[in-house]
């Protein structure tokens, strides 16, 4: 889950961490001279098991269900699940993963929110049914800590089945469940310093590539300022009080939201 029909028990039968070590060791992707916690390198691509109720350590077979452990000589896909994308916006990064080929481009009108909340509404009033670039802007790490948009997966899900052509561009956060959505996320640099993702408006042409990984606004902005709309009267005020400094000194998101006290 959430992109396929196997879940994290199906994974586990397979022989779970152990068995993906070895699939990535058959590929020569690990590095074998590091010293684990405990044992040797070998050891990690080994299967814990209970035999006659001791433990028992034991080496895996080939994948029996390469629909959810590629093969020792399979794979997916030829690339990996996440594209870096550059652009007049700014830099952010796409989970193409579980993204159909004919979603990873889109251009499209942009429609822009500065919360999750507020794209909820717009998506219950029934004014985002159409082809967009769904645009929440003002949710880096120094906005307002770069909380998960949780909201905004099953509403852009909803209106690609409904027919649309639908991409979400953020400096926010999404932890990896964007699922079948293009979701241009960590824009960097974020609004609140800048970015260019804050000189975006409604209507705006956005053109979202992630096969040649490209992301730009094809308006022209070069007359606009930022905006400098109100990001605290949805933040609790104890929350917003205690990293008040934090948040002043926070890095971008593609340096990892980091500060130093």
């Amino acid at each position: 889950y959430p992109n396929g029909p196997a879940d994290v028990n199906e994974f586990q039968r397979l022989g779970g961490v152990p068995a993906l070590m070895k699939r990535l060791h058959a590929g020569n992707f690990l590095h074998t001279d590091v010293t684990p916690t405990f044992g040797r390198f070998e050891e990690q691509l080994l299967s814990p098991r209970l035999v006659d109720g001791k433990l028992d350590w034991q080496a895996l077979g080939e994948s029996s269900n390469t629909q959810v452990l590629a093969a020792d000589d399979g794979y997916f896909q030829k690339t990996g699940g996440t594209k870096m994308l550059t652009g007049n916006i700014g830099r952010c990064v796409v989970k193409v993963s579980a993204v159909a080929e004919k979603y990873q481009v889109i251009e499209a009108p942009a429609r822009v929110f500065h919360s999750q909340h507020d794209v909820e509404k717009a998506y219950q009033a029934g004014t985002l049914n159409e082809d967009c670039v769904v645009v929440v802007s003002y949710n880096g790490p120094a906005a307002n800590g770069m909380p998960e948009l949780h909201k905004l997966m099953p509403i852009l899900g909803n209106l690609q089945k409904s027919g649309y052509q639908i991409a979400l561009l953020t400096d926010g956060r999404l932890s990896g469940a964007s699922g079948k959505i293009p979701a241009a996320i960590h824009v960097s640099p974020e609004a609140l310093h800048g970015g260019a993702i804050g000189l975006i408006r409604d209507g705006d042409l956005i053109k979202l590539n992630c096969i040649t990984g490209t992301v730009d606004n094809l308006t022209d902005v070069s007359e606009r300022t930022l905006l400098a709309p109100d990001t605290e009267t949805q933040q609790q005020t104890w929350g917003r009080d205690m990293f008040k400094n934090i948040r002043s000194t926070v890095s971008s998101a593609e340096l990892g939201a980091s500060f130093i006290f």
